[in-house]
């Protein structure tokens, strides 16, 4: 053999290692992803529910792993096809593992796997709350079973009827994302709205739409973090050499930056601030956008698809919620459903024959050959994912049930489905059972060893002859507080205490938006300062605060004024006056 043709058979057996190597980095790196849609799914919905959250998503993979293994695979990948529509499944991987590997099926199987576990997982925040466990074990079976590696094996198998046609579906804006968010949308409507949601007449009509806050934007925050991070192996572990890849880590960069851009100012000008919760789906959508040509599209076409992805969550989120009341807490319809299509139609707009992958879009070439089978390709996805998941949605409501009861609802999943008092330990309501080790500790009598450190003595009862005591209860601005602490102890105030309260007075509270629903702020954060005088001039006091707090603008403040029977000193037993002097 001549040592340059050597040479180039070395190099390409060395470039096929790379790629399987980095292949199976990207199926890690998808995988990773599900611990991303687990945080966002928690952080957008209440604590009381978190691990039922949790629970869900690591069974997505569990079990899609089981029945992937079993059927959904063969049924994907299979090479024989009926008319293009169904795969026949051969079974090698359970029959014939060592053929399995020898043909070069495991890398394929893994990323494959991780890719069905992300379609399943999308649907757990639409249907997060009020959906029974058991159903939602058996929804995330049969779509890896059957509805995912049916369409899937259309979109990615050489056999496909999709593939033959030309349709492009790169990581799977369609196959992935559209399924996804379909029968999220499905499952949300036929389980309905969480308790609250939404407040009707007798008529049943709706009258108000409530916001139900997430409990921790922190965790959501951190979950698209790790979603955007994975995206670049759920992208890219397809291409297949250098310069495709770094033009598909482009596109997966610039499409969400500019939607959670677009999202921003948009939120900001119709809400007056920009929402947060909305510009993280706001990635999330420009990353779902982009998925179907991120090897199709220049830079300006992602910039393209990002601005559109922007403005497309807002609008379908609200949509959903205020106009169809279509409960969707993690606003999942709008981030994979509406952008998932956008994505699919967006190759056949604006696919660049520059780009890596060479297709034809109708911007650049005025051809509608590649739009046409783009648009056929996802509405066949669609009807074929919504006609089985409602079939399976159906038979769940009609047996077993899909709802939690109004009961469980309210006293959270998380304890009803999994015997959790709290996900968050510390806030575990029995925790005061715990042994602390305090059970021989004698209470203070005011007769104490001399050899305490701090002298004691005992000292008559309160009686009526004694000095007045009087508390002041000061209501302020949280802002307001350090400037009250500093100016109390300037005239002689030793102890006080310090509360943060909620309360309202005249101004009513303050309209604030979460995903363009209005909250009701009518209880504000303030900040209660409790002070109990005797040798002090109660007006004073007052007088003094008065000062410090005032602006002149609604909500600075109420000071109430109590008499006060006694005070104890419990670690001397003083009583009255002297309970209230500092040591000396």
């Amino acid at each position: 053999m001549p040592m340059e043709e050597m040479i180039k058979q070395i190099q390409e057996t060395a470039a096929k290692e790379v790629f399987g190597v980095w292949f199976l980095i990207g199926a890690a790196l998808v995988f990773f992803m599900q611990a991303g849609f687990a945080m966002v799914e928690t952080g957008f919905t209440r604590s009381k529910n978190a691990g039922n959250i949790i629970m869900k998503n690591l069974m997505d993979f569990c079990i899609g792993t089981v029945v992937f293994v079993l059927l959904g695979f063969s049924l994907m990948m299979a090479q024989d096809y009926v008319l293009g529509f169904i795969g026949v499944p051969n079974l090698k991987i359970l029959t014939d593992f060592g053929s399995f590997l020898k043909d070069g099926n495991a890398p394929s199987f893994v990323f494959n796997l991780v890719f069905c576990a992300t379609a399943a997982t999308i649907v757990s925040g639409a249907m997060a709350e009020r959906t029974k466990f058991i159903s939602y074990c058996i929804y995330s079976a049969v779509i890896s079973l059957f509805v995912y590696p049916v369409e899937a094996g259309w979109v990615w198998n050489q056999a496909g009827w999709l593939v033959k046609l030309g349709f492009h579906d790169f990581a799977g804006s369609a196959a992935i994302h559209s399924v996804g968010g379909i029968t999220a949308l499905i499952g949300a409507i036929m389980v309905g709205p969480r308790l609250g949601k939404y407040i009707k007449d007798k008529a049943g009509k709706v009258t108000k739409v409530n916001a139900i806050p997430g409990h921790s934007v922190t965790l959501g925050a951190l979950g698209c973090f790790i979603l955007w991070f994975g995206w670049y192996g759920f992208n890219g572990a397809a291409a297949w050499d250098g310069n495709s890849l770094a033009s598909i880590f482009v596109t997966t960069t610039i499409a969400p930056a500019v939607a959670t851009c677009v999202t921003m100012a948009f939120t900001w000008i119709k809400n007056g601030k920009p929402d947060v919760s909305m510009c993280l789906n706001a990635s999330l959508a420009g990353l779902v956008g982009i998925t179907a040509g991120c090897d199709a599209l220049n830079a300006l076409g992602s910039a393209v698809v990002g601005v559109v992805s922007g403005l497309l969550v807002v609008v379908v989120v609200e949509l959903l919620d205020i106009r169809l009341h279509v409960d969707d807490p993690v606003g999942a319809v709008g981030v994979h459903l509406a952008n998932g299509i956008w994505g699919t139609l967006a190759v056949g707009l604006l696919a660049d024959p520059a780009a890596p992958a060479g297709l034809n879009g109708l911007f650049y070439t005025g051809s509608f050959r590649l739009l046409g089978i783009q648009t056929l390709g996802i509405a066949a996805i669609l009807l074929w994912t919504a006609v089985l998941m409602t079939g399976t949605f159906f038979v769940l409501k009609k047996t077993i049930g899909l709802r939690a009861s109004a009961e469980e609802e309210i006293k959270g999943l998380d304890k009803t489905e999994h015997g959790l008092p709290s996900a968050y330990a510390d806030f575990v309501p029995a925790v005061e059972s715990l042994d602390y080790g305090y059970a021989g500790a004698v209470a203070v009598s005011g007769d104490t060893p001399v050899a305490e450190a701090i002298p004691v003595k005992q000292v008559p009862a309160f009686d009526s002859g004694a000095p007045k005591l009087t508390k002041i209860e000061i209501i302020c601005k949280e802002q307001r507080f350090e400037a009250l602490k500093n100016a109390m102890m300037a005239i002689g105030i030793t102890g006080m205490t310090v509360s943060h309260v909620l309360g309202c007075g005249a101004q009513k509270g303050q309209p604030e938006y979460y995903r363009g629903v209005a909250v009701e702020a009518n209880l504000l954060p303030k900040i209660q300062v409790d002070i109990v005088v005797s040798e002090v001039p109660v007006r004073r006091v007052i007088e003094t605060a008065k000062r410090v707090l005032y602006t002149g603008h609604i909500g600075d403040g109420k000071i109430f004024v109590y008499d006060v029977e006694n005070a104890v000193k419990v670690r001397t037993g003083e009583e009255g006056f002297d309970a209230l002097q500092d040591v000396e």
